[in-house]
């Protein structure tokens, strides 16, 4: 950014700080230890002790690349550890910290150039042979990911790579890094339809030892929210959530993780405040002369947090930043964020036209064309507002569009990504086919798009779907003055993603309107609850005030 920009960027953050509630003064304390004396380059990202057989010299700055890697600041632990192993040549776990941090495995799979960097390394560090069995044990687990990569498909290796840290974590039972990498392979293998959360709780159980025992080592928080961030086990993560950024101040990550467990429980006033916090640091963290991924997906988080208290200008303050920022990061979290944060407003608004003419591609030098199953994102909302709106042409060119995003995802092997993008088609087909008068095929293809985005859980790229496909069914069923279905739609939408205001507001008229007034006035009570934790006159605090009165 220029000089200006830099100014127009401060006093925006300014001006979204001023509707945070929560004061800085008032987060949590540090969290004690049994080692009050922390040295100085541990203290601002927790506490790692990770043994190697490199010397002291190497030991406490690998330490901290090691706590980067377990905040998920890759680009920022392998900058540490190349720097090392620049000066240090013969230590092989560095190697193995940098193979590590190309893997990345609850975000997306690597890009062929990270796994060729990721396969040089652990190819490095097997040539190094380090006499400790131990560290061969590390090098070992690592290197069967990088094994064959070019025949064998990311799930496939992903699973070699946790049955190895479960071998490495059950020969070292004490090692507490060993237990984390295991916890969070069971993460990164879960399978996303299990509405159980298996490998979740058995995730969680390990993490709540680390926790107990190191309650400074950073995966006893991060790992623990991964592992809590579902509607099932949110409620549990809640206290270690409001704890981690007292021990990492200063990591970008642990400021905006807590709010996944926020967005669950439907708290917007904490995603809010602590996805400022989160974009303040990750903006003066750059990564080489690009915004870091970590200030995008904090934006997004903000701008849903503002919508579900209707507050559509600090929204609108929020994504001005991200789309003002001249080079962002390569990263599908920031294609993610960039296509996500600029549909919400005027679809969460029900601004159908605005929606319709959303503009395409923000940040023409980014790499679109490498994220087909996130510019979807964008044809999914032109197609429902043109739909909405009475523009079925338009609506039908979004619907091909979508068609060629999910046959190029299909291709990538982004299976997961798939089934999200074929529920947006069905929902823009839906929608078309409405207008077009047949309602029971729209109805039809509608309840399949609500199915399939149902049937898999939320990503943690996301905060939630721009408009969740369950919630549209509530919209068409309303719509065609289906009440009693309406509400169910809303009620289902609510029990996925809670609190919030357009599935509460829905709930609430459909109640209305098919008679039951306690349900209405018990839903709109809800909507107001959100009212007083913003200043906005949107349309669905009128009508909750209309009724209460």
């Amino acid at each position: 950014m220029n000089r200006i920009q830099v100014i127009h960027f401060v006093m925006i953050v300014s001006f979204l700080l001023a509707g945070a509630s929560t004061a800085l003064s008032e987060l949590p304390a540090n969290t004690s230890s049994s080692n009050p004396v922390e040295s100085s380059v541990n203290r601002s990202v927790g506490t790692v002790d990770f043994p190697i057989s490199c010397g002291p010299v190497v030991q406490t700055s690998f330490n901290r690349g090691v706590a980067m890697l377990h905040h998920m600041m890759y680009a920022q632990s392998r900058e540490l550890l190349s720097s090392l192993a620049a000066d240090h040549p013969d230590c092989a776990m560095l190697q193995w910290g940098i193979a590590m941090t190309h893997l990345h495995p609850l975000w997306a799979p690597p890009k062929e150039d990270e796994l060729r960097k990721g396969e040089g390394a652990v190819l490095l560090a097997e040539s190094l042979k380090p006499e400790n069995e131990r560290e061969k044990y590390y090098i070992q687990a690592i290197k069967s990911y990088y094994d064959d990569w070019h025949n064998r498909p990311h799930p496939e290796r992903l699973e070699k790579w946790a049955a190895a840290q479960a071998e490495l974590a059950e020969n070292y039972p004490d090692d507490i890094d060993a237990a984390a990498f295991n916890a969070l392979a069971l993460l990164a293998t879960a399978p996303k339809a299990d509405k159980t959360f298996t490998n979740h709780q058995q995730a969680g159980a390990i993490l709540e030892k680390i926790n107990r025992d190191k309650p400074l080592h950073p995966a006893g928080y991060h790992y623990l929210i991964h592992a809590y961030d579902n509607p099932l086990l949110a409620q549990k993560a809640l206290l270690v959530a409001r704890g981690y950024g007292a021990i990492a101040p200063d990591i970008p990550h642990a400021l905006h993780m807590p709010t996944h467990i926020f967005v669950r429980l439907g708290s917007w006033e904490d995603v809010i405040n602590w996805n400022i916090r989160s974009a303040e640091v990750a903006w003066n963290q750059p990564v080489g002369e690009a915004t870091s991924l970590h200030f995008a997906h904090a934006i997004d988080y903000l701008v849903y947090g503002y919508m579900q208290l209707g507050d559509e200008a600090k929204a609108a303050e929020a994504l001005e930043l991200l789309l003002e920022v001249e080079t962002i990061q390569d990263s599908f979290a920031s294609a993610y964020a960039i296509a996500a944060a600029q549909a919400r407003i005027p679809m969460e608004q029900e601004n159908w036209q605005q929606a319709a003419d959303l503009p395409l591609r923000h940040h023409t030098t980014f790499p679109w064309e490498n994220y087909p199953w996130f510019e979807a994102i964008t044809y999914f909302s032109r197609g429902v507002g043109a739909a909405r709106s009475g523009d079925l042409d338009a609506a039908h060119e979004s619907l091909a569009e979508l068609e060629n995003c999910h046959q190029k995802t299909i291709a990538a092997k982004e299976n997961y990504w798939a089934v999200l993008v074929d529920s947006q088609r069905n929902s823009v087909a839906a929608w078309i086919t409405l207008a077009d008068g047949d309602q029971e095929q729209a109805l039809e293809l509608m309840t399949r798009a609500a199915d399939l985005e149902d049937s898999v859980d939320k990503h943690p790229v996301t905060p939630g779907s721009v408009l969740p496909a369950r919630e549209l069914l509530g919209d068409m069923l309303f719509t065609l003055q289906r009440y009693d279905e309406a509400r169910h739609a809303y009620e289902s939408a609510l029990d996925i993603s809670v609190n919030r205001l357009r599935s509460l507001h829905g709930a609430a008229r459909s109640a209305e309107m098919a008679g039951d007034k306690e349900a209405a006035g018990e839903y709109y009570r809800k909507v107001m609850a959100l009212q007083n934790a913003s200043s906005s006159d949107r349309q669905e605090f009128r009508n909750a005030s209309n009724f209460l009165k």
